[in-house]
């Protein structure tokens, strides 16, 4: 692959070209009827179309100029339909297209019809408009040409809303990364918020940012970080809420929805069952040891009666507002507690439960529990089937944090998990979940972001209804990748990498340890501390990794070691396959395919670091138990030496992965963690401990060895 050199941040510039040249010389010739677009063509939209429809139709302008190298007049017009001396490509609504609008329902459906000479992009609304030239986009991605086959096709999607977080930085979003957003087929966006204009980075014009994800279709959510700090039956309650809530609302009644989760909506409750308090307030004398949880890790019997108070304040200012109540964190408290509470929320809300955590599994013998967010589970667990069922029992809206954006927390520094087949089930498990408890709303990102992928296109495909079979489409997109040569062994390396992630063991030690950030992740000696250098404007930065590394149960290491050994075999065989298949890769594609056989050495990188942490563990363990004998501990000091050198070798690999890729090593909240600057820190812990802490422990052990044993004093005689 060629070298390059990206600084801090260059990735951006990729997020900003949300077309980028499609066309493949190889494949530019016609197959049988299919339709050809060629300059001679128009694109039309209504006489009176909106400005956001003119955006629409100026965006697929732009798309057949940089993808496909074609330059289209855009007019509008009263034309519905084109002809053989002026074929078009017809933008509208059923207001202007009542025929093929006639089956149009639901909010963004549309139909597509393509004949010789005529394109019919029909949407429900103009979102549904947008959305059926955003098809038209992908058709022709996949052809990687401006060939179209005749056809009608009527589609409608499965979820709403879709929310992502940022992937371009948190709570940030500039047009182009708005626009990449929508042609994915999300149609909301989440922004963090403190108070009116504040969100996690500072000052934000809210007004602003709805205003312009309007324009690309998109709705904004605010995610709450506002302090609840009175219980309903206050006397100022109302006031208080007046003031935090329905400000807020006052201020951006424009916002779709808001989202509440325990830990950053948590209020004094009066549940006996909680400590009544929020998590950061001082502790009341006397209750220093209450193992009470946290009101906003619990199912509080009053969280109703504040919905309730809240969400009455905000509806004044926005009577549809989307009132989001996520139950994260108390999915581990029993069942009759959860399930209660669900029974008693109010209907007009929405419930988000999250997919896959708090299941218990058990992988290769070693037991454990999904911890947020996994797709090494596909998922549902236990948890959200008992409140899916229980919330379509009640009638309640049901959303889920599903992650299928790309990214879960399985590691932490990465744009997105290359992993199709493993997605795969998790689609089938949204869809069927669906089908059967109602679930119509998706969280598809954390503060993670989304990143535009193969794997995105993979997904979208899935939640639109009338989508062409997986296995077909998923060969469609090896082709464009990898070439029609390079197509089955990228496949077998995908199937492997898939197969690979069913190998991760989640448990917060590794995911606030080695896994969050990678070959960063430091080897400290005899537990030893040393904070990970972060940034002073990271919204986390090195607060959400936990240093040095402790297991949360040291029997089971040596069997996380053999499932992750087992991972990281199938991520290398995997790896393997994708370089033989890049080099079948046609050269408008081959940008693409670097980045996503990089993405697989990085992984393997995370993976090793993972594994060597593991066992520096287990050998500090030897050299901090008392009952080690001079050898056992001489011998672990020999294997830790080794896994030194091992652990060098594997950061040395990981620098040029960094270096060439800038979104490697990067997660919004954290910024930057595993850039070449953190590897080089990481280098210089590893030589410090190699050169000074080895040999000083090794010098007190032969200074024990050499010492004089105390002699025992002579035993009394047995008549004293």
């Amino acid at each position: 692959m060629a070298q390059k050199c990206e600084s801090n941040y260059e990735f951006r510039k990729q997020l900003h070209r949300v077309h980028r040249n499609r066309l493949n010389p190889a494949r530019n010739r016609r197959r049988g009827q299919e339709i050809r677009i060629s300059e001679k063509w128009q694109i039309l939209i209504p006489l009176t179309a909106s400005e956001y429809l003119f955006r629409v139709a100026q965006d697929l302008q732009d798309y057949f100029a940089v993808s496909l190298g074609l330059a289209l007049l855009l007019k509008r017009s009263a034309r519905r339909c084109g002809s053989a001396g002026h074929p078009a490509i017809v933008i509208a609504t059923p207001a202007e297209l009542p025929e093929p609008g006639a089956a149009l329902t639901a909010p963004r459906s549309f139909t597509l019809s393509a004949t010789q000479n005529c394109v019919l992009l029909c949407g429900a609304d103009e979102r549904g408009a947008a959305q059926a030239c955003y098809h038209l986009e992908d058709l022709l991605n996949l052809r990687q040409a401006p060939f179209l086959s005749p056809q009608k096709v009527t589609r409608a999607p499965l979820f709403s809303p879709r929310m992502v977080h940022s992937g371009w930085g948190i709570d940030q979003f500039p047009d182009q990364h708005l626009n990449a957003i929508a042609h994915a087929g999300m149609d909301a966006i989440l922004i963090f918020v403190k108070d009116v204009n504040i969100t996690t980075t500072g000052f934000l014009d809210f007004n602003h940012t709805i205003d312009r994800a309007a324009a690309f279709g998109l709705d904004v959510y605010f995610y709450s970080y506002i302090k609840s700090r009175r219980h309903p039956e206050d006397a100022d309650a109302v006031q208080f809420y007046e003031h935090t809530y329905g400000r807020l609302i006052r201020a951006c009644p424009g916002v779709k929805g808001v989202v509440f989760v325990g830990e950053s909506c948590e209020f004094p409750s009066h549940d006996e069952r909680s400590k009544g308090r929020l998590r950061l307030d001082p502790v009341p004398p006397g209750q220093e040891n209450d193992p009470r949880p946290f009101p906003g890790w619990w199912p509080c019997r009053d969280y109703p009666q504040w919905l309730d108070l809240v969400k009455g304040i905000m509806r004044k200012y926005n009577p549809a507002l989307d009132v989001v109540f996520w139950t994260y964190n108390w999915g581990w408290a029993p069942t009759e507690d959860r399930l209660a509470l669900i029974r008693s929320l109010p209907r007009d809300i929405s419930l988000q439960v999250t997919f896959e955590m708090f299941e218990n599994i058990e992988k290769g013998g070693i037991p454990t529990r999904c911890v947020d967010y996994t797709v090494s589970f596909a998922g549902p667990g236990q948890y959200f089937r008992t409140e899916a069922q229980t919330a379509k029992e009640r009638g309640i809206p049901l959303y889920a944090m599903a992650n299928t954006g790309g990214l879960s927390w399985d590691i932490g520094v990465i744009p997105y998990q290359p992993i199709p087949f493993q997605w795969k089930k998790r689609w089938e498990a949204l869809l069927a979940a669906r089908r059967d408890w109602g679930l119509s709303g998706l969280m598809e990102s954390h503060h993670y972001g989304w990143w535009p992928s193969f794997v995105s296109i993979l997904s979208k495909e899935e939640y639109w209804s009338n989508a062409r079979p997986f296995t077909e489409h998923l060969q469609q997109v090896a082709e464009c990748l990898f070439g029609r040569r390079g197509a089955a062994p990228a496949i077998a390396g995908w199937a492997l990498w898939s197969a690979a992630a069913t190998d991760y063991v989640p448990t917060n030690e590794d995911q606030y340890g080695p896994f969050r950030i990678g070959p960063t992740y430091p080897l400290l000696f005899l537990n030893e501390d040393h904070k990970v250098p972060d940034v002073p404007y990271a919204h986390f930065g090195a607060r959400i990794i936990n240093t040095p590394y402790f297991p949360h149960n040291s029997a089971i290491v040596p069997g996380e070691i053999a499932l992750l050994q087992s991972m990281a075999g199938k991520m290398r065989q995997g790896s393997a396959l994708l370089l033989q298949a890049r080099q079948h890769s046609p050269a408008v594609s081959r940008e693409e395919a670097d980045s996503i056989v990089r993405l697989g050495n990085f992984i393997c990188c995370c993976i090793q670091t993972t594994i060597n942490v593991k066992r520096w563990y287990l050998g500090n363990q030897i050299l901090l138990d008392p009952q080690s004998g001079w050898t056992e501990k001489h011998t672990a000091l020999a294997q830790m030496r080794a896994i030194l050198a091992e652990e060098k070798a594997n950061v040395e690999a990981a620098l040029p992965l960094v270096t060439e890729d800038s979104r490697l090593g990067w997660e919004p909240s954290m910024e930057y963690m595993t850039d070449p600057e953190h590897l080089r820190w990481k280098l210089q812990l590893l030589q410090e401990t190699r050169d000074r802490n080895l040999p000083a422990f090794e010098q007190q052990l032969r200074q024990k060895k050499k010492a004089p044993r105390r002699q025992a004093p002579p035993a009394a005689p047995p008549w004293e």
